[in-house]
């Protein structure tokens, strides 16, 4: 997952979920929780995130990730890069999968 694609799914996940662990965002994301506490920081510093920390029923500290304005900006710009880069993706895969219909066309009809 390259870095914008993981800030704007971070993003995603704090504004779905409110509170929640390191743990909890890193399996949701699929990556290791050191890699969230990195991009939790990034976030923070960028002021797109605001974290909050709360002490929860079970004696364990819990924060509160909340989407600053300036991340819900963020995460506006970032879902607009994203598309069009998946939009990218999509119209490059229809040209190579038309292409091999194409090559197996040919192949058949020369065989």
């Amino acid at each position: 997952m390259q870095g914008d694609d993981l800030d704007y799914e971070l993003l995603r996940k704090i504004e779905e979920l409110n509170s929640t662990n390191q743990r909890d965002l890193a399996a949701r994301l699929g990556i290791s929780v050191g890699k969230v506490n990195f991009c939790l920081r990034a976030v923070i510093e960028k002021g797109w995130v605001k974290a909050n920390n709360f002490k929860r029923a079970d004696n364990k500290w819990a924060y509160a990730y909340l989407l600053t304005p300036s991340g819900v900006s963020a995460k506006v710009g970032l879902a607009k890069a994203f598309l069009e880069r998946k939009e990218r993706e999509f119209e490059r895969l229809q040209k190579e999968i038309s292409a091999l219909r194409q090559e197996a066309l040919q192949e058949q009809a020369g065989e």
